[in-house]
């Protein structure tokens, strides 16, 4: 038997392939950033011919970095940013307009057009969303109505649609040779356009979106054997099972082994994503969340979850260092924040593409607030942290309320979980234990562990769970009257940051 199981982790900054063994432990990894494309504000766009280009190379530079080839491999994993929208020609393979990044807000004039009718939560009890410019549905009909001829092409079937997990599989699996088309349940509760009880496309939403049917891909569960790598352009790779998907969320989710009703996980990246197993049901949410797809395993019952998600964390270190220049490596800016003892006052709302969960604003825009001559660069760098946890810590609130389950304990994983200034924060605003992980690069191992089930290399989910180990564990240490101050002075800031943004633009 084939010693590891690889996993492709393609993300809004970077792809990564990382090759676990049977501990979970990482084997070998190798990462590559790609271009970040804004031609507009608000316009945030990526090139998925080089997220394509960069996936090859990575798989080969970490079996190369590892002494290992693909024959090494018993299957591999993909996980994926959700939302971000691919359309390309079934025929040569290329991309017929970049790929909408899940951030891109410009078919918010889609979003007002179809809740002026109904309101923004008009099919939520369908697909478990509400009205947005951060789903794939909306994004897919602006490149329809913009690229030209996109509609006709695709009513043809000669233009197919995908998230990043659909992209990535079409190729691996031959592309204009006989790619597989397919996406997993939980990249497709992404769209808008799934019905959570049918777990297919729904007439009804694609007739409204005006999408045509035979642009989507086949609707697979999220570990299952779906095809061998093949083609040219895999090399080597060729018949490696590719055999499990999952948007980058639900893998973190599936990695942090939250695999019982209740258990929930907190990814901090490029934005923050909390997800709390809710089991065989499908809870509807009332306090701003939105409920998604878990996983599925093949031939069981689906796994939903609640999800609140941040658009903005991670990304407002990196502005602080590429916009502000106030830093020269992300890295820094804990340094800095602790040049000082709080965050002097001042506060960061990062609306910088509208807020996400639990406000759903569109017309949102970033602000700093609560300035005197008093505040220095580590105020601001502090309060840019802050700003993390306070969202977080809006999330977890709706989450709970929804539930009626309060999170007793937040599994925490993602590149900003090495900010231990950060996680202490987070744990003394939430008063609950914020715990690292031993393996905290878990969305790929949970990209890793699916495809894995699928082949037989893990028997189980027992298997998993013994994996799972405690690196670090934060504790409140905050007084409870300070915290209930700054937390209300925060959802101050936020209300502040409503609606700026002019209709008119």
């Amino acid at each position: 038997m084939s010693r590891y199981v690889g996993a492709i982790d393609q993300g809004t900054t970077s792809t990564r392939f990382m090759v676990f063994d049977r501990e979970g432990t990482i084997i070998t990894s190798a990462q590559e950033e790609h271009a970040q494309i804004y031609p507009a504000p608000g316009h945030v766009e990526h090139d998925a011919a080089e997220i394509w280009a960069k996936t090859r190379k990575v798989m080969r530079q970490a079996l190369e970095k590892g002494g290992l080839t693909p024959r090494d491999l018993a299957a591999i994993g993909i996980t994926n940013q959700r939302e971000t929208t691919v359309i390309w020609d079934r025929r040569t393979g290329k991309p017929l307009h970049n790929a909408l990044v899940w951030q891109d807000t410009r078919n918010d004039r889609l979003v007002s057009e179809f809740a002026h009718d109904g309101g923004r939560d008009r099919f939520r009890d369908l697909t478990g969303l509400p009205l947005a410019s951060y789903f794939s549905g909306l994004k897919l009909r602006w490149l329809l109505d913009h690229v030209e001829g996109a509609r006709a092409k695709a009513e043809a079937g000669d233009v197919l649609f995908g998230n990043i997990d659909t992209w990535l599989l079409w190729n691996l699996t031959g592309g204009p040779e006989g790619g597989l088309h397919a996406t997993d349940v939980t990249n497709a509760s992404r769209t808008q356009l799934m019905s959570l009880k049918t777990l297919d496309w729904d007439g009804g939403m694609l007739a409204t979106f005006d999408i045509p049917r035979a642009m989507l891909p086949g609707i697979v569960s999220s570990s299952e054997v779906y095809g061998e790598a093949g083609g040219e352009a895999v090399g080597d790779f060729a018949g490696v099972p590719i055999a499990g998907i999952l948007g980058d969320q639900q893998a973190a989710l599936f990695g942090q082994t939250c695999f019982t009703p209740g258990e929930a996980k907190n990814t901090y990246g490029t934005g923050c994503f909390a997800l709390m197993n809710t089991g065989e049901e499908a809870v509807p949410s009332k306090a701003g969340l939105v409920t998604t797809l878990g996983y599925r395993l093949d031939g069981q019952k689906p796994v939903y979850a609640l999800e609140g998600s941040i658009a903005i964390t991670g990304a407002l270190v990196q502005w602080l260092r590429d916009n502000l220049h106030m830093i020269s490596d992300s890295a820094e800016v804990e340094t800095l924040a602790a040049t000082v003892e709080d965050n002097g006052g001042v506060y960061f709302v990062p609306a910088f593409s509208g807020l996400y969960a639990p406000h759903w604003n569109e017309g949102a825009r970033g602000l700093i607030i609560g300035l005197t001559r008093y505040a220095n660069r580590g105020h601001i760098a502090r309060s840019v942290l802050e700003a993390t946890a306070f969202q977080t810590r809006e999330v977890l609130a709706a989450m709970a309320k929804d539930s009626g389950i309060p999170v007793k304990e937040l599994r925490a994983d993602g590149g900003m979980v090495a900010n231990g200034t950060l996680m202490q924060f987070q744990a003394d605003i939430l008063d609950v234990p914020v715990v690292r992980p031993k393996v905290s690069e878990t969305t790929a191992l949970g990209a890793a562990y699916v495809a894995g089930l699928a082949v037989g290399y893990w028997n189980g989910l027992e298997d998993l769970k013994r994996n799972w180990g405690v690196d670090r564990r934060w504790t409140p240490q905050m007084d409870a009257g300070r915290r209930e101050t700054i937390a209300a002075t925060w959802s101050r800031a936020v209300e502040r940051s409503f609606d700026w943004k002019p209709d008119e633009d």
